[in-house]
């Protein structure tokens, strides 16, 4: 990728490509199983349940399926997990073993597996992740992506908004509305001193030299370990 066009250009299309993965009521014959790939479910098995379901979709020839890895969808004890879309059909605690009649079931006649619905805190049966209590009230940011799209894959971070941000700092704003930006935001160091971002980024700009630096140090609070 070497310009805004052509990141644009992935953005809209693979976004297009991708919409079953938020839309409901995605006008497509295609489906995505996406099985989480984070650490709590890929130790319960998440990657043979990956490679099971990709197994079964090729020895049974179905077309408009794709197996997708994912993720955190941020509910461990429930792992692993995975959802159907675009009907957002949600499965917990699958083993590797249920893939098979995932796939006969869901993917090639369209009926759910009730016996791998999650059970909610009340003991109601639920289809989506977001109708469990421990989700209605959240509202995700930062990991708002995180269980939709491959991590690995870098058009589906483009396609869901990846690097807009920079986008934004490098065509529409100028060095001093970034410092500020980030002044105004309150970040800080994670070290013990908290010594706030927008300060070390003002030091650096005003550090002579025309090529600078941000290094990473242990002694956070130390702003002279920011630049050079």
């Amino acid at each position: 990728m070497k310009s805004l066009e052509e990141i644009e250009s992935i953005r809209k299309l693979k976004r297009e490509e991708l919409d079953l993965r938020v839309n409901t009521k995605a006008d497509t014959r295609e489906k995505h199983i996406l099985v989480c790939h984070g650490t709590g479910c890929t130790s319960s098995k998440s990657v043979d349940i990956l490679d099971n379901f990709r197994k079964i979709i090729e020895e049974k020839d179905i077309k408009n399926v794709r197996v997708i890895q994912t993720g955190c969808f941020g509910l461990c004890a429930k792992g692993p997990i995975v959802i159907i879309r675009p009907e957002d059909i949600f499965y917990a605690m699958v083993k590797p073993s249920d893939c098979e009649e995932i796939v006969e079931k869901h993917i090639q006649n369209g009926e759910i597996v009730e016996r791998l619905l999650c059970k909610d805190i009340d003991n109601k049966t639920v289809k989506s992740l977001d109708e469990l209590n421990f989700y209605k009230k959240q509202k995700r940011i930062a990991l708002k992506n995180c269980g939709k799209i491959d991590p690995e894959n870098i058009d589906e971070y483009i396609a869901f908004d990846g690097y807009k941000a920079l986008e934004k700092v490098l065509f529409d704003m100028t060095p001093d509305e970034v410092i500020k930006e980030i002044s105004d935001s309150g970040l800080r160091g994670r070290g013990g001193a908290g010594f706030p971002t927008g300060k070390k980024w003002e030091l650096t700009k005003m550090a002579e030299g025309k090529q600078k630096y941000v290094v990473c140090n242990a002694d956070e609070g130390d702003p002279r370990s920011f630049y050079g």
